[in-house]
Parts: structure tokens; C-alpha cells; sequence
């Protein structure tokens, strides 16, 4: 048996995970399969965004650059001449308009026809090209001294830095552009042959390791929010996704819920039709009207099907009840109640079931309370389910009480409190719905339908009041209801002359002075009168 439950919670346990599973296997096969069409061995969906955000990156900065250009231009012809100067200036200055023009096609054209490898090469040789530019102004073809090589390692930093951070989003463009001017840099120093050369050497290189590393990072980050939004993005379609599928579910179970309410709603003749005529031939027979049976057995049987006829009876008129609760099809016929007479009537009727199983009921009523404005016959059968419950369940020598007072806040209650076995708390939302039944009402030998409570539970939330179930284990069970303050009726001053009639629903029974009590539904409030 132990082998049993435990291959069963195995089973369960991997039934529950085969989801999640399922996911993980399906999102590795996505990845894997990204990774083969991929130029980058990243997501295809990332290569785009990484190129655009490159893209975008060179034409925010293209001013920059240009600027820089043009001043180190300026700046070079100081020792290299005019002619020079003005030659290098123009090709840098070609080169990085065809960057800019290149970003711009890329970003106009559709991300469905592009060419992502044929781009990221492009992209790559244009840096390259533009590397080489800075290259053979910084090497100093021409000579300088000793002063100029100091500012060109300036320059060269401000281009590794700038490159660095415009171009993080295709880490192999960045090398393309900035290691040939750091190693031409670092030779041209090395070549010199004195210490303060080699020392400037070692910054250029130290200064390329440090702007790679940085550029690294970026990069790094980059694509980690592209991740973390495509993760976003996927999850939101599956919310939505599974959202549509739940609501199309509901809709379905609402519109099956409410055809079988309807269905049974509708079936009150039909179902009772037959039922009656049950009752009453069995009435006949039982009580031998029409003479003695020949075989006595026969008037046993016939009580037998009357009995069983009138308990049919009751459970399809809770099914109908309840189908016309859940179709919005109850209507209240409210009226002025007295909730103390209403309990006291109850008990009187059950009071002969209990008083055969040796139960003892106790009342415990407030004195002088008001009526209340409800439905008599749904308040009355409210305390018929509760009191019939707790008598079922209430063993041999129990006891009950009957309560019935004001709240704290100036409505009224009504509790019944038994001293059964109790509910369990895990089981006290199954008792509580629909045909629902705990493991007590399992054992018991009264068995019902499960309808008791969730009527009147329904019935209450229709009166707008509470429904409270506390229950402990072999201690017992206490159901207590509640009718908000606007339900309570309280007197009201005589009408006097000429004044204009209350509302056609008020009536007035004599007060204890003589003069008239008023009860209008407009005027309710919870005062204790």
C-alpha cells in the first residue's frame, strides 16, 4: 500500500513538473536553433537590435566625430603641413560620411529583408577603414619631436575612448578601429628607444586593454536588457495568452453554469409533476382509505415510497432553490420579519427529531428587538438548513443553541451552535459549495445533498449580510448570520396632520402608548430601538 501511494505521488509529482519541463526542453531547442542561424551566437532577434543600436549610437555621435576630425586636422598641420593635413583630413572625413550614410540605409530598411551578415562585415571594414585613417595621421610619417608624440598619444586615447563607447554594441568593430591605432602608436614609441617612449608605449596598450574591457561590458549589458526584454515580452504573450485561454474557459463554464440553471429552473413542473402523484397514491395506500391491504407489508411499503417520495421532494426543491439563485432568478419577497419568531418556529418544527435523538435546544433570545425588512420564507429556511444540520450531526446527548440578538454594529444575528464533531478547516470551503461534503457527512448515516449550507449562504448574501462557519475539531460547529444595519426597522413618529403619506410598502402596528409604528424601507436604519 506504501509502494502504492508513494508510485502515485511519483506520478503526480512528475505530472505536475512535465510542464515546466516541457518548457525548459522547448526553450533549449529555441536557443540552440538561434545560436546555428545566428551570426553573432546570439538570438538572430538580438542581431538586429545590436546593429541598430550601433546604428544609432554612430549617428547620435557623428557630430562628435566630425568635430574631432576636423580639429585634429587643424591641430596635425602645426608639424605636418597644410598639404598633409588637409589630405588626411578629407579621406577621414569621406570615410566617416559613408558610416553615416550606410546607418541610415540600414535603419530605413525593413528588419525583415535585411541582410545582417552582409551588414555586420560592412560595418566591421568601415571602422577598419576609418582605424587605418587615424593610423597613418598618428604614426607622424613626417617626424615630430618629442612634444607632438605626447599629444598624439592624447589623441589616440580620446579615439579609443570615443570608439569604444559609440561602437560597444559590435565589440569586433571596435577592435577593427582602435587596435590598429594603438599598436601603431605603441611601435612608433617602442622604436624611439628611451624611456620615456617605452613608458608611453606601455600606457597606449594598457589604455586599448582598459577601453576593450569597458567596451566588453557595455556590450555585455546591452545584451542582457535585450534579453531581459525579450523575456519580458515572451512572458507577457504567454499571460496574455494563457489570460485569453482561462477567459474563454470561464465564459464556457459561466454559460454551461447558467444553461444548467436555467435547465433546472425551468424543469420545476416536469420534476414535480410526477412526485405529486407519487405522494399522494402513497398517501392513499398508507393510510388504507380505501380499505386494509390483504398483506400488512404492503402499508409498510407504502410509507416506505411516501417517505422516500417526500425526501425527493425536498432535495429537487433545493436543486430548483439553488438553480435559481445562481440564475439571478430569486426574488425576494420582502416583508417586516421578526427574526426571534421566525427562529422560535423552526425549533418548535424540529424540535421532534431532536427531542428523538436525545438533543437538547437551547434558545437564548434578545428581548424587544425589531423586525427586521427581509424575505420570511428565505430567512426561515435559513435557520430550517442550520438547525437541520447541526441536529444531524450533533450526537447522542448533544446539545444546540438557538441565538438570536443585536451586532455590534445595529444589525441582527442568528447562530446556531451545536456540539458535533466539528469541520475540519481545510474542509470548511468544501462544505461551503455547491453540492460539497466533508468527511463527517461522508461517515454520517444521514447523508444529504450538500445544499443546506450553500443555500443559505446564498439566501443571506442576497439580504446583504454575512455568513460565518467556525468549527473545531470534536468541540463543534457554530453558523452564525448576520442582516446588516439597514435591515432593521425602527419606529418612527406618529404622522401628524397634513403631513404627506409614507411609501405605499409601510404599515403601522400599535405601539405600546397607543400611537402608530411606521415602517418604511426608505427610512430604515440600524438604531436599537
Amino acid at each position: 500500500m506504501a509502494s502504492t501511494i508513494s508510485e502515485s505521488r511519483k506520478t503526480t509529482s512528475s505530472g505536475a513538473a512535465s510542464p515546466v519541463k516541457r518548457r525548459l526542453a522547448a526553450q533549449h531547442v529555441r536557443e540552440a536553433r538561434d545560436r546555428l542561424t545566428s551570426t553573432s551566437g546570439t538570438r538572430p532577434v538580438f542581431d538586429y537590435e545590436l546593429l541598430r543600436q550601433f546604428a544609432q549610437n554612430r549617428l547620435s555621435g557623428s557630430l562628435v566625430i566630425l568635430l574631432l576630425v576636423g580639429t585634429i586636422g587643424f591641430l596635425s598641420g602645426l608639424w605636418t603641413g597644410a598639404v598633409t593635413s588637409g589630405v588626411w583630413t578629407a579621406g577621414a572625413l569621406l570615410i566617416h560620411l559613408v558610416i553615416v550614410r550606410n546607418c541610415r540605409r540600414f535603419l530605413n530598411e525593413p528588419p525583415s529583408t535585411a541582410n545582417l551578415g552582409s551588414w555586420r562585415l560592412r560595418f566591421i571594414m568601415l571602422d577598419l577603414f576609418f582605424g587605418m585613417a587615424w593610423t597613418f595621421m598618428l604614426i607622424n610619417p613626417l617626424g615630430a619631436d618629442q612634444q607632438s608624440g605626447t599629444f598624439m598619444l592624447f589623441v589616440m586615447l580620446l579615439v579609443v575612448a570615443i570608439s569604444s563607447m559609440l561602437a560597444s554594441s559590435l565589440p569586433v568593430a571596435v577592435f577593427a578601429l582602435t587596435l590598429p591605432v594603438t599598436i601603431a602608436i605603441a611601435l612608433d614609441f617602442a622604436l624611439k628607444g628611451t624611456l620615456h617612449d617605452y613608458i608611453l608605449a606601455a600606457m597606449a596598450l594598457t589604455a586599448e586593454g582598459y577601453f576593450s574591457l569597458l567596451a566588453y561590458r557595455l556590450y555585455s549589458t546591452t545584451l542582457a536588457t535585450l534579453e531581459a526584454r525579450a523575456e519580458k515580452d515572451a512572458l507577457i504573450g504567454e499571460l496574455e495568452q494563457s489570460k485569453s485561454i482561462s477567459d474563454e474557459a470561464r465564459r464556457r463554464a459561466e454559460a454551461a453554469n447558467i444553461a444548467k440553471s436555467r435547465f433546472l429552473a425551468q424543469m420545476s413542473h416536469e420534476l414535480r409533476t410526477p412526485l405529486n402523484a407519487i405522494l399522494g397514491f402513497s398517501e392513499v395506500m398508507k393510510s388504507e382509505i380505501f380499505g386494509a391491504h390483504a398483506v400488512p407489508m404492503y402499508k409498510d411499503y407504502a410509507a416506505d415510497i411516501h417517505n422516500s417520495g417526500v425526501h425527493l421532494l425536498n432535495l429537487i426543491n433545493e436543486i430548483l432553490d439553488l438553480s435559481r439563485i445562481e440564475a439571478g432568478r430569486y426574488e425576494l419577497n420582502e416583508e417586516a420579519v421578526s427574526l426571534a419568531r421566525v427562529v422560535e418556529d423552526c425549533h418548535h418544527l424540529l424540535k421532534l427529531r431532536a427531542g428523538n435523538r436525545g438533543i437538547t435546544i437551547h434558545e437564548l433570545f434578545e428581548p424587544d428587538m425589531p423586525r427586521l425588512w427581509a424575505d420570511e420564507r428565505a430567512v426561515r429556511q435559513i435557520c430550517l438548513n442550520l438547525l437541520s444540520n447541526a441536529i444531524k450531526f450533533t450526537p447522542q446527548g448533544g446539545e444546540i443553541w438557538l441565538k438570536a440578538g443585536w451586532t455590534a454594529s445595529g444589525g441582527q444575528y442568528m447562530s446556531v451552535k451545536d456540539t458535533g464533531p466539528g469541520i475540519p478547516e481545510e474542509e470548511i470551503p468544501v462544505v461551503l459549495a455547491s453540492f460539497g461534503q466533508g468527511s463527517n457527512s461522508i461517515k454520517s448515516a444521514e447523508q444529504g445533498a450538500g445544499l443546506g449550507l450553500p443555500i443559505a449562504k446564498n439566501l443571506i448574501d442576497l439580504h446583504g449580510g454575512t455568513f460565518t462557519l467556525k468549527s473545531k475539531l470534536r468541540i463543534g460547529t457554530e453558523v452564525i448570520v448576520t442582516f446588516p444595519p439597514e435591515r432593521v426597522m425602527s419606529a418612527l413618529a406618529p404622522i401628524a396632520d397634513g403631513a404627506p403619506p409614507l411609501a405605499p410598502h409601510a404599515e403601522g402596528p400599535a405601539s405600546a402608548d397607543g400611537g402608530t409604528l411606521h415602517h418604511a424601507r426608505q427610512a430604515l436604519f440600524g438604531a436599537k430601538g
